[in-house]
Formats: structure tokens, C-alpha cells, sequence
């Protein structure tokens, strides 16, 4: 069996597997010169030949034992009718913004995530047989963020204050997400991925009892669902930010791994999940672009905290535009050195 996929499946491997969040991206010079042509991020993430060959470089460049699709978790906003733009040196908007409309004044459209099947089938196609290809979709309680505000935040304030005030609509609204992201993710898996990943990149702004309701919650709904409709693919979760309340959100969610971020200590993590649980990560992105003593030290400490349990080996949270590329070639040498 693939490395990553046993490992997601609770082997424990002799050398760890890895992939990168956001391995397919900015800090490549094949990335730029494609998104160049293209015109633009959303123009290319929705020409499956050019997504695909996106999806493809890293592998071609560092043999990653994953791929992960490239795509955005606002293709689900978008097919639930907002407009989705990404302005030049902005970051994405979403109108209308439901802070001021309802679902009902939306047209949904899952039309518009056919692209992403067909780059998915591309990919699958394509893929060296020993490499294991993730899709991915954002969680409900980040889509919101953004499908609330019509735009990204550093805290979430205006859609913590919506959902406090307003939880009955608010609430519609996760529900709406949470069917689309089903049948999204069913559909990629569909088309060939092996495993899917949850993102939810604004989990930690939440308190205690909203975490509760808007993090755990919606994704035990949408793991179950996967669950019972693929019981062979594998669900990893990712709550950013969720701190001490991960071996919660691992029990609640049935997830089948657990991705972690940087802030959170691997030895901790190690001692209070739940025993056999796969993790993965969390080697700090700051870290990958140091390199040198640095970088070796975290990454042993990383690979340390987790030598008895399932391992992925990742970052805690996206690779950055200006890593260099000799770091990343580093950090596999060290992760497979045992190879």
C-alpha cells in the first residue's frame, strides 16, 4: 500500500511519508510562470489541464508522497451562488456578503465545481502509482467567515457577532455548507482522490462553547456522512488554532488523522490524543526558511515527539512564497535520510 495512505490508515511506516501544505504554489518557479499565463489564480484553478499540471509540479520536482489537489475552499461559496473574484494583490471577496442577504437570494450553482472533478481526474491519471492524492475542502465554520463578511479577517470579529446574535440563520447557513462539502468531496473522491483533507484555517477565534458547536459539530456531520458513503477513504482534520481543545475535536469528529499547526507542542500532542490516532505536521513554516541548524533541530524534534504513533510529516501550516527551494530538498533528505 502507498506509504501515506497506510499511515492514514493507522500504520505506523519505518520513515515517515510527507507532503507540503500548499506544496503546489508561489514559492515555485514553474507555478509563477503558469499563473502568468493564465492570468490569474482563479483562471488557472479552474482549467483542470493547467490544475492539474499545478497539482503535478511538486511531485515532479520533490517526489512528495502526497499531492495535494489545487484548488480553493471558496469553490464551495461559489457553488452555493456567491461571486467569487480575486483582485490583483487582494485577497478573495465573496458578494453578496450575508451580513446583509439571505441564502435564499443566492442561485446555487454546482456546476461551477465541474472543473474540479475534471482536474481531479487529470491528476489521478497522471500520478506515480506510489503517490497518494488528497482532496480537500474548507470546513463549514471557515467557509462562513468568508461567505458572511464577503471577505477574509484577521479575527472573524463580524462573523462571531453574526453568530452570537443571529444562530438560527447562522446556523442555515453552516447547513447549507455542510451538505455542499458532502457532496463536493464525494464527488471528488469520485473522480480518484484517495483521501480528503477539512481546512479550518480560523478554528482558533472561537471560544470554548462556539468551537463546540461550529467546529466540532459540522465536521462530525460531514465525516459521518463520508464515512457511510466511502468507508475506505480516510478523513484528516485540520483545526487551526484549536490548541487543548484537539483531543476533543479528534473524539468528537471521528476524524482518521489529525492534522496539527505549529503553535501546537508534539510532544503534548503525542501524550493527549487519542492512543494510535495518525497525526500530521507540524514543523513550523518559519523554520522550512531558516533552514541550516534551525531546521534540522525542529525537524528532529518533530519526528522525535511522534516516532511511536502513525506519522505524516508536514508543516503546521502552508509553505511560504519565499522558501527556498534547497530547504525544502533539505527537509525531505532529513525526514527520509533513513531511506
Amino acid at each position: 500500500m502507498k506509504p501515506l495512505l497506510a499511515t492514514l490508515r493507522g500504520e505506523k511506516q519505518a520513515i515517515a511519508p510527507v507532503w507540503l501544505m500548499r506544496q503546489a504554489g508561489r514559492y515555485l518557479p514553474e507555478y509563477r510562470a503558469l499563473r502568468a499565463e493564465k492570468g490569474g489564480f482563479l483562471a488557472l484553478a479552474t482549467d483542470p489541464e493547467a490544475a492539474a499540471e499545478v497539482t503535478l509540479q511538486p511531485i515532479r520536482r520533490f517526489g512528495f508522497d502526497g499531492a495535494i489537489l489545487f484548488s480553493d475552499i471558496l469553490m464551495v461559496p461559489a457553488a452555493l451562488g456567491q461571486s467569487l473574484s480575486f483582485g490583483a494583490g487582494e485577497g478573495p471577496a465573496l458578494a453578496p456578503p450575508l451580513l446583509g442577504h439571505t441564502l435564499a437570494a443566492l442561485t446555487p450553482k454546482p456546476a461551477f465545481l465541474d472543473p474540479v472533478y475534471a482536474t481531479v481526474r487529470n491528476v489521478a491519471a497522471a500520478l506515480p502509482p506510489e503517490t497518494t492524492f488528497l482532496g480537500f475542502a474548507g470546513s463549514p465554520w471557515t467557509v462562513a467567515t468568508y461567505m458572511v463578511a464577503g471577505h477574509g479577517s484577521r479575527d472573524q470579529s463580524e462573523t462571531r457577532r453574526f453568530a452570537y446574535a443571529d444562530p438560527v440563520r447562522f446556523g442555515e447557513i453552516i447547513d447549507a455548507i455542510v451538505r455542499m462539502t458532502i457532496d463536493y468531496l464525494s464527488h471528488q473522491i469520485g473522480a480518484g482522490v484517495e483521501t480528503v483533507q477539512l481546512f479550518d484555517s480560523w478554528a482558533g477565534s472561537l471560544s470554548p462553547a462556539q468551537f463546540e458547536r461550529w467546529v466540532i459539530a459540522p465536521n462530525a456531520a460531514i465525516v459521518a456522512a463520508l464515512h457511510a458513503r466511502h468507508p475506505q477513504i480516510p478523513v484528516i482534520g485540520f483545526p487551526k488554532g484549536a490548541g487543548g481543545k484537539l483531543p476533543a475535536y479528534a473524539r468528537e469528529t471521528a476524524v482518521d488523522a489529525l492534522g496539527l499547526d505549529e503553535t501546537v507542542d508534539p510532544h503534548w500532542a503525542a501524550l493527549n490524543l487519542p492512543v494510535g490516532l495518525p497525526v500530521q505536521g507540524n514543523l513550523d513554516p518559519l523554520a522550512l526558511i531558516a533552514g541550516g541548524a534551525a531546521l534540522e533541530a525542529a525537524v528532529a524534534n518533530v519526528l522525535e515527539a511522534f516516532a511511536d504513533r502513525p506519522h505524516i510529516f508536514n508543516l503546521g501550516h502552508g509553505i511560504l512564497q519565499d522558501t527556498p527551494i534547497g530547504n525544502v530538498e533539505r527537509l525531505l533528505a532529513l525526514v527520509r535520510r533513513a531511506r
